[in-house]
């Protein structure tokens, strides 16, 4: 049997700082539809399930890691311990907790939903992707289908009885989901006949449910080509108790969350697989799948998150405890004790790379949870405070996606360097979260695709209303705390930054409007990564004010007195060594440089 050890690290207050003293998550409490949640209550669920994620969840991490998931008999089994984290989770109530009230939920706020998943994700981000894919499936069935489908699917499938997947990719259809072939014949009764291949389906099999329901996209037979004619079909692995033709081609063999089965999955290779329309709505496919996808896009950014956040914390304590050479400040004197590393500079440096990195993305989810919070308060009753809480939803989503996951590879990089060589090895976990990370910057759309989305649809997004809010809301923090007297000059920096994240954007819209689109791509991921710096930066120096003024409050040997101090430097440190990164990318992009377009394709290589 193999060693369980539970390697997960989570930093309790920090998160209630983000969520209760930072954002200020009380004003949505004990109000529909959260009236039956206050401060109290998610204190308790946080600090119980953060205990259930270290001892639950945490030791089988590495166990999942290494034993993998195993494909036998056309079946696929899931590592040692899955089943019983399956089953705890569901019958302690966790996976419950953002479930609506009327489907057996406990209808939390989604930003205690986004903890969930952080802290989830950050104990095994393999495991969480089975329970979280069932339940963006199940969402999407509750808000696409029929009441018949909703109780028939969505209900066992929010009480972890059925397992579910997205399925879009195909062989020769990944990014182009309009170039699918997978067809849909209509049957007498109503049904469909499905068949096709798709590929990458992340939870495709396991063993922790007895089915799974696949939401397939596919194409109704004289339908029209690209995504206009594609539609969404529920399709279970079994069908009134009987097979339904859906069978496992294979799993594939990856560089991290093994333990997470990604599946080939045929589809009616015997003529016998039937699936019903989500909703019985042809061709609203892609609308409806979009709903899922946004909620994985989010997911992704808390494991990048919940992993980043791990890694940090294990490097801390192992700066802590690793003594390496003498201080600096002694080191011309050979008798001198050796210092831990966490006194030596450059590994200063990283961690506290890594905690700004770390609290500011974790701001920067939470604030989009909130806004998601905010909105549903306020539904029905003041639809113009709605429309700017929902448009930020869609303005922040790929910041969260492309710029969360890209951060989680960096930050767990960064935390083997502080390991040195012993971060490379498998007695620590840092070299399992750096290759369980790299997945999150492809999956869910490409971190591209997402700065695509950003500059070709979210900027302009109700006639740029969304952006403008956006960078209005930042503007005002800047003229409220520009003469602060410990942040000014760190807002100052912001300032800088803030014009030029405008100014791209303007350069951007003259770009597409003068017809020189090609230059658009070659910028738009530089451009994600600025703005997505300039609004963590925001946060961060949002935090140190809030933190400032609760430290004045607090005895200097109270730990919250250090705690709002790391606030206040992690903020600072952004702010002069990142901040200054997005005036430089700004110059870059507007040089307008054509090289990568300019060069022959045979000048890249003469091989």
């Amino acid at each position: 049997m193999a060693q369980q050890l539970n390697r997960f690290k989570v930093d309790l207050r920090e998160i209630q700082f983000a969520i209760f003293e930072h954002l200020g998550m009380a004003d949505v409490l004990s109000r529909p539809p959260y009236a039956s949640w206050g401060e109290d209550e998610c204190r308790a669920v946080l600090s119980e399930l953060s205990r259930f994620c270290r001892e639950v969840v945490g030791p089988t991490n590495a166990v999942g890691d290494r034993e993998a998931c195993r494909f036998e008999g056309g079946r696929v089994y899931t590592p040692e311990g899955f089943k019983e984290a399956w089953r705890r989770l569901y019958d302690e109530g966790w996976q419950a907790l953002g479930v609506p009230e009327e489907h057996g939920g406990q209808g939390a706020p989604r930003i205690l939903q986004a903890a969930f998943t952080e802290l989830l994700s950050g104990a095994n981000a393999a495991f969480a992707m089975y329970p979280g894919l069932a339940f963006a499936a199940a969402e999407l069935i509750e808000n696409c289908g029929t009441p018949e489908q909703t109780e028939r699917y969505a209900r066992p499938m929010f009480a972890g009885k059925i397992g579910g997947t997205m399925c879009l990719t195909e062989p020769h259809a990944g990014s182009d989901v309009g170039a699918a072939t997978s067809s849909a014949r209509p049957l007498p009764d109503g049904t469909y006949a499905i068949q096709g291949t798709k590929i990458f389906i992340s939870c495709g099999d396991h063993d922790l449910t007895d089915d799974i329901v696949h939401l397939v996209l596919a194409r109704i037979d004289g339908a029209a080509i690209g995504t206009k004619g594609l539609s969404l079909f529920i399709v279970p692995t079994t069908r009134d108790g009987k097979p339904n033709d859906v069978k496992v081609a294979s799993i594939e063999h990856k560089m991290g969350i093994k333990a997470s089965s990604t599946c080939v999955l045929a589809f009616g290779e015997d003529d016998a697989c039937v699936g019903e329309l989500v909703g019985g709505v042809p061709h609203q496919g892609m609308k409806q799948m979009f709903r899922m996808m946004n909620y994985a896009r989010i997911a992704v950014g808390l494991q990048s998150l919940g992993v980043a956040s791990s890694a940090y914390l294990n490097a801390l304590e192992y700066a802590r405890e690793r003594k390496q050479g003498a201080s600096v400040k002694s080191w011309k004197d050979a008798t001198a004790p050796r210092a831990t590393i966490v006194e030596h500079p450059d590994v200063r440096r990283m961690l506290i790379d890594m905690k700004a990195r770390v609290e500011g993305l974790r701001a920067l989810i939470y604030k989009l949870a909130l806004h998601g919070d905010r909105a549903a308060v306020l539904s029905g009753k003041d639809d113009e405070t709605v429309a700017y809480h929902l448009g930020q939803v869609e303005l922040l989503t790929p910041l969260v996606k492309a710029w969360g996951s890209d951060q989680a590879f960096r930050i767990a990089e960064t935390a083997i360097q502080v390991y040195g060589g012993a971060g490379y090895l498998q007695d620590h976990p840092v070299e399992q979260y750096c290759r369980d990370a790299k997945i999150f910057s492809i999956y869910e759309g490409t971190n591209h695709i997402q700065a695509l989305d950003l500059v070709g649809r979210k900027l302009g997004q109700g006639a740029g209303r969304h952006t403008q809010e956006f960078l209005g809301d930042v503007a005002k923090f800047i003229e409220r705390h520009k003469a602060h007297p410990v942040l000014g000059p760190s807002v100052a920096a912001l300032r800088e930054a803030h014009g030029s994240v405008g100014m791209v954007a303007m350069q951007l819209l003259g770009w597409f409007q003068a017809g020189e689109v090609e230059r658009v791509p070659l910028a738009a991921n530089r451009f994600l990564a600025m703005m997505a710096d300039m609004a963590v930066g925001w946060l961060l120096l949002d935090q140190a004010a809030v933190a400032l003024e609760k430290q004045a409050t607090v005895p200097a040997e109270h730990p919250d007195h250090a705690f709002y101090e790391g606030k206040r430097h992690a903020a600072v440190y952004f702010a002069q060594n990142v901040l200054p990164d997005v005036a430089a990318a700004a110059k870059v992009i507007l040089a307008a440089d054509r090289s990568a377009l300019d060069i022959p394709e045979t000048a890249f290589a003469t091989v």
